[in-house]
């Protein structure tokens, strides 16, 4: 242990890092362990932060804070209902022709069958059964009671949401208040900036995908149309939502109207259009509306963004992917405004140092 010109007692990098790397395992343990308890906190969080404009409007107006709570909330549960509603009528009208689909597949699949049999020399029972026991144990996998459990956490997902939205809106001045205290008396300032800024980048960033959302919705759908594909408002929709999953989501959405123009018409090119479409889609996404209108709020580089989703997914699943890049996005905002994280955060951001200095520092 070595003591700095301020007397403070500072360890060495040896033991520095262990303990670091330490903390950093239990801290990620704590994340896995809790998950249940802390993503629909954080859920909650990051609604709450996107409605507080329209709390504190209908409070400017004089209308009582509870009461201007359950307004919003209950304005908030109208949209989405809506948007529930419409997305409904959409998949009733695919529901209705599953059954062709299906027997289309099943139809392309005896082909694929037939054509495999002659060409590697493999009978037609030999490859039924293949995929019969294939099928059967997929099923089997599929429990009763863990699929009940699943149906049974994600209800109550959804019904603690909106409470801890309310009782966070609710005691929004509370809570900022305890984080001015817990950083002491010479902090305060400090603080109430950090938190302005992270509201700033939430609201700032939904409002961003949410933009994002409505314009590849219109590309996707307009094109499916053009291209004759049926459902094409809903494959639109399902697949701009499914792109807010970083890298897996765009794939899984180009592959349901692939699969849908196999089955519904004569010719594979038109399966072959709409992979176009897409893949046309994911570059004008890419290069113009996820860096003009999402990319420029968090300020992330492509390695930390990666590494985040890969991370956070693991832990949480799917509800840790679409968190990822905004929780990873307050740590950088946090990690900039403390002396001693500075580093993590320049290491977080998007900033290049210039390449000369690179060199300098390489033939020292």
């Amino acid at each position: 242990m070595q003591t700095n010109k301020l007397g403070r007692t500072e360890f060495p990098f040896s033991v520095k890092a262990p303990l670091v790397f330490i903390g950093m395992i239990a801290f990620f343990a704590v994340l896995y362990i809790a998950k249940s308890i802390i993503v629909p906190l954080i859920f909650a969080t990051i609604i709450s932060i996107v409605l507080h404009p329209i709390v504190s409007l209908l409070v400017k107006y004089k209308v009582n804070r509870v009461l201007a709570i359950i307004i919003t909330l209950f304005l908030t549960l109208i949209v989405i209902a809506s948007l529930g509603l419409l997305l409904y009528s959409q998949a009733y009208r695919f529901t209705e022709s599953l059954p062709k689909l299906v027997d289309k597949f099943t139809e392309i699949i005896n082909q694929t069958i037939v054509y495999i049999s002659r060409h590697f020399n493999l009978s037609n029972r030999e490859i039924t059964a293949w995929i019969t026991e294939t099928k059967n144990e997929l099923i089997g996998s599929l429990e009763i009671g863990q699929t009940i459990m699943n149906v049974g956490s994600t209800l109550a997902f959804l019904f603690l949401i909106p409470v801890y939205v309310f009782m966070i809106l609710f005691y929004q001045p509370l809570l900022i208040e305890f984080f001015r205290r817990v950083f002491g008396e010479n902090n305060r300032s400090k603080v109430s900036e950090v938190i302005i800024l992270i509201k700033t980048l939430i609201q700032r960033y939904l409002i961003g995908l949410l933009i994002q959302v409505a314009i590849i919705a219109t590309m996707y759908s307009v094109g499916l149309l053009i291209l004759g594909i049926e459902y094409a408002i809903i494959l639109g929709i399902i697949g701009a939502f499914l792109n807010l999953l970083p890298y897996l989501g765009s794939i899984i959405a180009a592959l349901l109207p692939m699969m849908i123009a196999v089955a519904t018409k004569s010719s594979p090119w038109f399966a072959l259009l709409v992979l176009a479409l897409y893949i046309f889609t994911q570059f004008i996404d890419n290069n113009f509306i996820t860096p003009k209108i999402v990319g420029s709020q968090v300020k992330l580089n492509a390695l930390a963004s990666i590494i985040a989703v890969i991370v956070f997914g693991v832990m949480w699943g799917i509800q840790g992917m679409l968190l990822a890049i905004p929780l990873t996005a307050i740590a950088k905002l946090i990690f900039d405004h403390i002396k001693p994280l500075e580093p993590w955060g320049f290491l977080l951001g998007d900033t290049m140092p210039p390449l000369f200095r690179i060199k300098q520092i390489s033939k020292k």
